[in-house]
Parts: C-alpha cells; structure tokens; sequence
C-alpha cells in the first residue's frame, strides 16, 4: 500500500453543517466552506481534485478503469468520471494549472473482485501523470476498505482504514417456478 500525506490531509477542523456522500458512479463537487463530501471505498477509486485559490474542489467514485466499448460512457468507469468532475470545477472556477490531487481507495478487500483495485489504482495514476496533475496525497493498494472524507473548499482530507472482511460470496437467487395463475396482468 502506498501512502503519502500532507498537512492538508491529516488536518482540519471537521465539524460540517452538510455532508454529501458520492457513490459509485458519482462525482460531486463544491465551494462551501461547511461541506464534506463522504464516501467509502474497496476496490474502488476516489480522486479528490480541488484548485486552492479558486476554493473550489469535488470528488468522484469510479467503479472500473475503463473499458473501450460503447458503454466507456458510463460514469462507474474512470476516464469519464475523471473528465466530468474536472468539466465541473473548470465551468465553477477552477483553473486547471492550479487544480491539486489526491486519490484513495484501489484496496483488494475480496478475493471475488481478482485485482480490480490494482487496475483502478494503475489507471489513476496514469490518468493523473498523463493531464499533469500534481498528486499531493494518495492512499491507495492495501487490503482494507477505507472511510474518506473531503472537504472540497480547502482540499482536507480525513481518511479512516476500516477493519479487513471478506466479502461474501456471491449466490444466484433461487429460481422461481413459474406460475401462470398470479391474478397479475402487465402491458
């Protein structure tokens, strides 16, 4: 596991009047001094972009690297996830010669999920070195979920290693027999 920290990482004053969690698939960003982004990450990435002066920042919460099908559109892949929260702060204010990051998550918390994370992780970093994006911080690898909290004004960040579980596995529904007599009718 990789993990580099800065000030703006460990401190902060973290009482905040609104917290908004972003999910898989999600990107949020904001200017108010008072909210937190929240999200909680396995194998999944968090880039965390924020632009100091502006005072502006977001966060979004990829599910998959990539893929080079049609569906690379969908926002549980990185490059589109990546381009959306940086089209967001760029129309909010952001300059993009400014714009810091700092990426969580890429943990290999279950076996089922093969190396996923490290997928993730290794397209993050690529992503970030490739549009030249100063990494401040990053928390990425390991074995454990973690618990992040950012606040996108100023670029703190709060990030709590959660205890090791596996997964459990998965398991296909029992089928249902089918049965014409419901006294249900669909059009």
């Amino acid at each position: 596991m990789s993990v580099r920290t800065t000030a703006a990482t460990a401190g902060g004053d973290w009482p905040a009047h609104r917290v908004e969690a972003v999910v898989q698939g999600e990107y949020r960003i904001s200017r108010e001094p008072d909210t937190v982004l929240s999200t909680v990450l396995g194998s999944c990435v968090s880039a965390c972009l924020f632009d100091p002066v502006a005072g502006v920042g977001g966060m979004n919460h990829f599910l998959l690297p990539g893929d080079t099908s049609a569906r690379s559109s969908e926002l549980k892949y990185g490059a589109m996830a990546m381009e959306l929260l940086i089209n967001e702060l760029l129309k909010a204010g952001a300059l993009r010669s400014r714009m810091q990051a700092k990426l969580f998550g890429g943990a290999r918390v279950s076996a089922a999920f093969g190396d996923i994370g490290e997928k993730n992780v290794i397209f993050a970093r690529s992503y970030m070195a490739r549009e030249g994006f100063d990494v401040v911080s990053e928390s990425l690898g390991g074995l454990q979920a973690r618990r992040l909290h950012f606040r996108p004004a100023t670029g703190a960040a709060r990030l709590v290693m959660l205890p090791p579980a596996e997964a459990p596995p998965e398991r296909r529904p029992a089928r249902q027999p089918a049965n014409t007599d419901r006294g249900i009718t669909l059009f």
